[in-house]
């Protein structure tokens, strides 16, 4: 049976990129009509075929991955907004490319597939950051080759990259009881993300294994199931310290005790997580933990490219460990 021709077979023939013959037979910008034309007549020649509609068929998706990002967390979210742009710069250095789709609420929740997969645009998948199980169900369905990027679902067989939470979260809350704090509470909705509950559960740990009190009146929430930030409500009775699930929480919550008359950190320290924009523009300034971006983009792209080669290969669990980055939010307790 001969080989089908695709588009990197015609690059290669050209010695031009595949991104480059796949605008010039899409007849989209960026490609001058000199070069167009020479890369239709030697597709032409080799075989190549496109669909009726003009854009590449099916045969010559090569080397592209999509990555899909929930519309919610790419709202003033700095931390989502780098780990997209290294993960292309990662695909690009193994000559790869990425087409990075934002997924409305309207979108995930009425189950609509993201454009990549409707119009077979890509060879497989990075869905970074939570979405719900329904959704992804439907991603699973189109049988793209697909892995997660920053929280899990133990519900689908797939590659999954994380942040080591749990620990983040332990040795920030072990952090605050080593500087004498015993009254600590924590800040984040624990069922929006996995990520979420995965801090909350190291913050917990900390607490019991020293014996600490611990109150249910100390977790609070800070946005609503879907993950939409929202109002942070502070407890009737105050401990002395504060685990916030991210950085932004931290921030929003040092200006809400400062609105009610408490210092930070000689009244009341607070610790966040992630390690961007919020952490260095607050003040003070925030200790936090900070996530290994690059080594969380480099795991997720050899993943995606070893599942699309490889597609029934064994899934597993990568977990990727941060670093703990002490500034000015947190002291010992006022006496």
């Amino acid at each position: 049976m001969k080989k089908k021709v695709t588009m990197k077979d015609v690059a290669k023939e050209l010695g031009v990129s595949t991104v480059t013959v796949s605008k010039a037979l899409a007849n989209k910008e960026g490609v001058s009509d000199s070069v167009r034309e020479m890369i239709k007549q030697k597709a032409n020649e080799m075989g190549y075929h496109c669909n009726q509609y003009g854009n590449v068929s099916n045969v010559g998706v090569n080397n592209i991955v999509g990555i899909l990002v929930a519309e919610q967390f790419m709202h003033d979210s700095a931390f989502y907004s780098k780990m997209s742009q290294t993960i292309v710069k990662d695909l690009m250095a193994l000559n790869y490319f990425a087409i990075l789709e934002i997924i409305t609420e309207e979108a995930e929740e009425g189950g609509k597939l993201p454009n990549v997969i409707l119009n077979n645009k890509v060879d497989g998948i990075i869905i970074l950051g939570q979405m719900n199980k329904a959704y992804i169900e439907r991603i699973d369905a189109s049988k793209k080759p697909y892995i997660l990027l920053d929280f899990n679902d133990d519900h689908f067989n797939v590659d999954t990259i994380v942040s080591d939470n749990f620990y983040g979260a332990y040795e920030l809350t072990s952090y605050l009881i080593s500087l004498g704090h015993k009254e600590i509470g924590f800040v984040g909705t624990i069922n929006a993300t996995t990520s979420i509950m995965d801090r909350y559960i190291g913050y917990y740990k900390a607490i019991i294994q020293n014996r600490l009190e611990f109150r249910e009146e100390w977790v609070i929430r800070d946005r609503d199931s879907k993950g939409n930030i929202g109002e942070i409500y502070l407890p009737h009775e105050m401990p002395t310290a504060f685990v916030c699930n991210c950085d932004e929480t931290a921030y929003r919550l040092i200006l809400l005790l400062k609105k009610y008359g408490y210092r930070v950190p000689e009244d009341i320290s607070v610790v966040g997580y992630d390690n961007y924009i919020y952490a260095t523009m607050s003040n003070p300034t925030i200790t936090t933990v900070e996530v290994n971006v690059e080594a969380m983009s480099e795991a997720a792209v050899n993943s995606i490219i070893n599942r699309m080669k490889n597609p029934s290969g064994e899934c597993g669990r990568q977990i990727i460990s941060g670093r703990m980055v002490i500034r000015d939010s947190a002291a010992a307790p006022s006496t």
